[in-house]
Parts: structure tokens; sequence; C-alpha cells
């Protein structure tokens, strides 16, 4: 079954072949009511099929479409992956479709690697070679830009530099992170040398450092009394895979294909040792915090929480989300500030993961009409529906 980006479920039904043979050759044809987007997303798909009438007529649909249909699919960031690998292919594309593919976040990393490898315009070499961290994290580029003999001066010597500073360790972490805080990245740059001098790689520790956003002056560690960074127990490389794999379908079944960038930085993060992923969930920015929430390490998830960049409202979609752990739940509803915040104790005490005595104990403050609500509500316990039952009597006098 082919994965899709859409969470369109028709497209998502075209795409995976359960959709009915007319529908699909309907869709190959161009004349389903599809957003653009969607649209491109399934004629590529589709022009692979194994029925030869389905795949011809997405060919036929694909080479009708205009250099401005393409030029747009190329700037869009709604753009699947694949639609913009096979935007890259077509062998008579014009510069300004190919700068839009570079410039556009969703083109997947193979799909610029071999551009560099091909392409004779110096000028889009150059675009190539400005994207550092593309490069950091698919070195395949570096490689093509500095095998292409139509390469540029200033594009050989971006990539030679990125190339010496993050494989080569011709220049230490020091200097690296003297340049993070020169950015202003204080913050970013403690954590770059902590993390390479533990073992990270010095291009992991840069790709984890664009995502830190707390000093260790703004931390707080009062909440982890009895256990020091290097008391933090070790794990094995089973443990993590699993729990790489268990964060992989929380994502996916909360959002949908996870975008390959996010699905770089998941595993990146996922294969971090204990110790440095809670300092990245207690240092890092929104998207770390997205990420980590769901370790299934205590000490890593609960790190997250007491991050002093969270929000509340990021609280309150945490404490709706099925796969935190109670642990997790039970803190926020222990702290003062978040219990103030009616959306989220109301989040609390629906969501099945809340240990029962916390729900319990936060129901006195539950309006009396969301109080009704939960005595029918079957994803709760019974214990719980009973409380509210009783609370919800005891005011309306029923």
């Amino acid at each position: 079954m082919s994965t899709t980006t859409s969470t369109n479920p028709a497209v998502q039904a075209i795409i995976s072949g359960s959709a009915p043979h007319p529908a699909r050759l309907a869709a190959a044809s161009g004349m389903l009511p599809l957003p653009q987007s969607d649209l491109l997303e399934v004629l590529v798909a589709l022009r692979q099929s194994e029925d030869s009438e389905i795949a011809t007529a997405a060919k036929g649909t694909l080479e009708e479409l205009s250099p401005e249909d393409l030029l747009s699919a190329a700037k869009s960031d709604e753009s699947a992956g694949s639609v913009l690998e096979y935007i890259a292919i077509l062998p008579e594309t014009d510069r300004q479709i190919r700068e839009a593919l570079i410039l556009n976040n969703n083109t997947p990393d193979e799909s610029i690697a071999s551009m560099a490898a091909s392409t004779s315009d110096g000028s889009l070499l150059e675009l190539i070679a400005t994207n550092q961290q593309r490069l950091v994290r698919f070195p395949e580029i570096i490689e093509a830009i500095l095998a292409n003999s139509d390469r540029p001066p200033e594009a050989d010597r971006r990539a030679r530099e990125t190339k010496r500073e993050f494989f080569e360790k011709e220049r230490g972490a020091q200097q690296i992170a003297q340049e993070l805080r020169t950015r202003g990245k204080t913050a970013a740059a403690e954590f770059f040398e902590s993390a390479t001098t533990e073992g990270l790689s010095i291009a992991d520790a840069w790709l984890l450092a664009e995502h830190i956003e707390v000093s260790d002056a703004d931390l707080d560690s009062s909440w982890l009394p009895s256990e020091r960074y290097e008391d933090l127990p070790p794990e094995t490389a089973e443990e993590r895979a699993a729990n790489l794999k268990r964060v992989l379908e929380f994502e996916q079944t909360e959002k949908g294909e996870v975008p390959p960038e996010r699905l770089t930085m998941i595993r990146h993060i996922m294969f971090m040792n204990v110790k440095d992923r809670m300092k990245l969930a207690m240092k890092g920015d929104r998207e770390a915090r997205s990420i980590l929430i769901r370790d299934s390490n205590r000490i890593v998830s609960t790190g997250v929480i007491s991050n002093p960049r969270i929000t509340d409202q990021e609280v309150e979609n945490v404490a709706s989300m099925r796969t935190v752990t109670a642990e997790v739940l039970r803190l926020i509803a222990m702290n003062r500030n978040w219990a103030r915040s009616y959306s989220i104790i109301h989040a609390l005490v629906r969501n099945p993961r809340t240990p029962v005595p916390t729900v319990i104990n936060t129901l006195p403050r539950i309006h009396s009409k969301d109080l009704k609500n939960l005595t029918i509500n079957r994803n709760v316990s019974e214990a719980v529906r009973r409380q509210a039952q009783r609370l919800f009597e005891a005011r309306t006098g029923a």
C-alpha cells in the first residue's frame, strides 16, 4: 500500500487501491473535484498503477500540466514529497521551477542531491549550497556538488566549508559553539557543547541545537530532587528502537503521514540517550516538546512539562492526549497555575489515561453541565462516572 501525505479519505482510498475502479480511473483522468495538491499526489501515484488503463490515463493527465501548474506545485508547502520528486525528474523544467523545488522544504533530499549532480546551472548549485541544514542532514548533496564539474566557486566554497565543519572535524565543537553564541543562541551553544562532549556527533548536535530555546540559567530542576543526570539508567538499543516505534505510531495516529523532515528529527531525538533527551525536553522548542512528551521514559516526558517555555495551549493539548504517561497528567493536575485553567482540568477529567484519584479530586471544580456529560461518557472509568453522578445530583437536588 502506498503512503499518502494527504489526509483526504478519498485520496487515501484511491492511492491505496481500495476505491472502485471507476473512481480511480476518473481520478487518473483528472475528473474528480480535488484540491490541486491532492490531485497531483493522486496522479503521481496512479502513473505507476499495475492497471495499465489507469496508469496511461494518469500519465496523460500529468503531461497536460502547464509550466504554470508545475511552478505553482513546486512552490506550494502543501505539495507532497512524491509530487516534488516527480517534478524534479522531468527533463525539461525551466529554471524557475527548479529554483522553487530547491527552496521548498518538502522536496526530498534525494531529489536535491540528484539535481546537484546533474545540473549545469551554477546559480542553482549556489542556491543548493546555501541551505546548510539540508547539507548537514543529507551529506550526499555535498558530494554531488563537489563532483559536479560545473560548480561555481561560491558553491564549491560553501560545500567544502560545510563538509569541513560538520564531517571532517577539523574545527572543534567549542569554535562552533562560539559562533552560535555570536549569533545570540546562547542556549543552543550550551546544548551543543554538552552534547558533543558526551558523544553526540557534531552533525546531530547541530541539528538538535537549532531546536533549543531555554538556557541553563532558566532551568528549574527542583522537580527532580532524587534523580540526577548522572544517575539516569542506561537504555539498550532495543529499548530505544521500541521507544522510537511507539512515538512514530502515536504521531501517525494523531497527525497522519509524518513529513520527511519531522521523521528525521524524531529519529535523531529518540536515539539519543536518556540524559540528552531529558535535557532536550527541558530546553527544547515546541517541536522538540511535541515529540518528547510521548517518550515512554517518565523522566523525559515529565521534563517536557517542566520546560519554562511550555504554553497553556500546549498543556491543554497534552491533557487531552491518550499517548502520554499517567504521571504527566497527574503532574499537570498538581500544578497550581494550570489547575486554574478550566479548559485544562476539563480535558484531564475526560482523559481515560488520567489516574482515577486525580480525576476524583478534580471533579468538584467541574461545571454541572460537564459533570452530567461525564456520567454518560463511556471513555472514562465507572468510578469516575459514578462520582460525577453523585456530585451532579448533590448540586441539582435530583
